[in-house]
């Protein structure tokens, strides 16, 4: 029987996304299922206003109502819970980041053949606040540290990747797709979230039989 081929959309930014890859890769170890991590680019502005903080962690600046700040500190906090347990670093970003060009250096490394490495060091950096990923050089260096060749990455960022992934992003859309993680199996059904694994799961050895 052919392995059952999920799409997971996911967002460097995203500390939901961050904490599902150790746990996906476990997925793929245990049932051989094949998984197309997908950029899918959020607008946190949009549902959870935005805010930016100093180096003391005093905010700077922000636009959010209480709601939206009490939604922010339980997703953090909630995040830090699970993270501390797995022995993983998630210090909150300072601000929002836009995080286009990162995802698109994700399809830059898949092209190349280096997705893991990338995948890893993005994400890992990112969340210890060692990478900024609105930076083109920031990136390029991932790429090359992950063995990719990057010269050409800056050029593929302004064009041909940047097309892909508002392609990517209006088909994600078009699935339902509305936040990360999400996983698609291929008749269109659809979870969000983490706490679906267990279900996946299920239905991964389900079809194996």
């Amino acid at each position: 029987m052919a392995r059952t081929q999920l799409k997971l959309y996911s967002d460097y930014k995203s500390p939901y996304a961050f904490l599902v890859k150790d746990l996906v890769d476990e997925l793929v170890a245990d049932t051989g299922t094949v998984v197309d991590w997908l950029p899918y680019t959020l607008d946190i502005p949009s549902y959870l206003g935005d805010a930016k903080v100093d180096a003391d962690g005093t905010v700077v600046e922000d636009n959010r109502n209480p709601h939206q700040w009490r939604r922010v500190k339980y997703s953090y906090m909630d995040c830090r819970r699970e993270a501390n347990r797995r022995g993983l670093t998630i210090r909150g970003p300072k601000k929002i980041f836009e995080s286009s060009l990162a995802n698109i250096g994700l399809l830059f490394a898949k092209r190349e053949g280096v997705f893991p490495a990338y995948h890893t060091m993005v994400f890992e950096r990112f969340w210890r606040r060692e990478l900024d990923i609105e930076e083109s050089g920031a990136i390029t260096a991932i790429l090359q540290e992950a063995g990719a060749d990057a010269t050409d990455f800056a050029a593929y960022a302004a064009g041909e990747g940047r097309e892909l992934l508002v392609q990517i992003q209006s088909d994600a859309e078009d699935q339902g797709v509305f936040g990360v993680p999400s996983f698609v199996f291929p008749d269109g059904d659809l979870y969000w979230g983490r706490e679906h694994l267990p279900r996946i799961r299920e239905r991964l050895q389900d079809e194996a039989r």
